[in-house]
């Protein structure tokens, strides 16, 4: 079964858009979903159906300035005039704090892909302790002197107008290492079905404002910071799981070093998974259901 719904932003009264997938049965865990940049909780549905099968509801929301969410601001790809990232990271935990007074005394998870692994990696920083693990899915590692420098240029242009520039800065080379790219999101999956169904939905795939990637890079740099880490409860478990062809993770690179950052602060349960020849979406990839299972099987560990 499936149910939407809207909530109000504690953080400023944005309207945020909310699916929930459930059954009538009684869970034996939550997982709440954080999808990427420009994109939508809707493409998560066949995963959700998934775990709703295995007994595990899902929860997850169109963050602000994506699908419905930002089709009701008015404007896609657009945090806020501030704090933007800050935010979207706050709009999460106020839907953690509805699923716990929806199920109370259920375990819950957090997913995180991509821009959502980054809003995720943020949210542990305040919030680890009401959580039971996170799943960081296409994840990676971004030195300070490139998003400082990207933050700079965006800075400089119009806040509210789509940013052609920063979206060829972000993510003009990603498709350099495939053969005979047939589209300009080749990138993201070698599932040529997958790839045409994001390129044709028109809440995915636009260009994002200036604004949004200056927040996008202040997020960023808040992630990595090691001070705002050691905050996090080192018993929590992250799993990272990418492709080793994702550049977003630098081709698996980018994914060991985040991890190798959290085990420096002495988190004790970190696993990694890295998919041969897959891309940045994994669960849009031709072995998905392989991946599917081996989220599962990693949450009833930490049940």
């Amino acid at each position: 079964m499936e149910e939407t719904f809207w909530i109000q932003s504690e953080a400023d009264g944005t309207p945020i858009f909310t699916k929930k997938f459930f059954s009538d049965k009684k869970p034996k865990a939550l997982v709440q979903i954080a999808h990427g940049m420009a994109e939508h909780i809707q493409r998560y549905d066949e995963f959700a159906q998934f775990l709703v099968e295995q007994g595990i509801f899902v929860y997850g929301n169109d963050h602000r300035g994506h699908g419905e969410s930002g089709l009701k601001q008015g404007l896609l790809g657009y945090f806020s005039e501030r704090d933007g990232f800050l935010k979207a990271a706050k709009d999460l935990y106020q839907i953690t704090k509805q699923m716990k007074n929806d199920y109370p005394d259920t375990p819950l998870f957090l997913f995180g892909h991509s821009m959502g692994s980054f809003l995720a990696r943020c949210y542990m920083q305040q919030h680890s302790e009401e959580i039971d693990g996170v799943i960081l899915s296409g994840t990676g590692y971004f030195p300070y002197h490139l998003t400082a420098f990207g933050k700079q240029i965006a800075l400089r242009l119009e806040q509210k107008k789509a940013s052609p520039l920063m979206n060829k800065l972000a993510f003009g080379g990603y498709n350099r290492k495939i053969s005979y790219p047939k589209t300009a999101f080749d990138w993201l999956s070698r599932d040529d079905r997958e790839v045409q169904k994001y390129v044709e939905d028109p809440l995915s795939g636009y260009i994002p404002t200036a604004r949004f990637f200056v927040d996008l890079f202040t997020g960023i740099e808040q992630m990595q910071n090691k001070n705002a880490n050691r905050a996090v409860h080192k018993d929590l478990p992250l799993l990272f799981i990418s492709g080793d062809h994702d550049p977003v993770g630098n081709y698996g690179r980018g994914v060991w070093k985040s991890a190798e950052l959290y085990e420096s602060l002495g988190f004790r349960h970190i696993t990694v998974l890295l998919y041969e020849k897959a891309r940045h979406e994994l669960l849009h990839e031709i072995n998905r259901k392989e991946v599917f299972s081996s989220i599962l099987k990693w949450m009833e560990q930490h049940l």
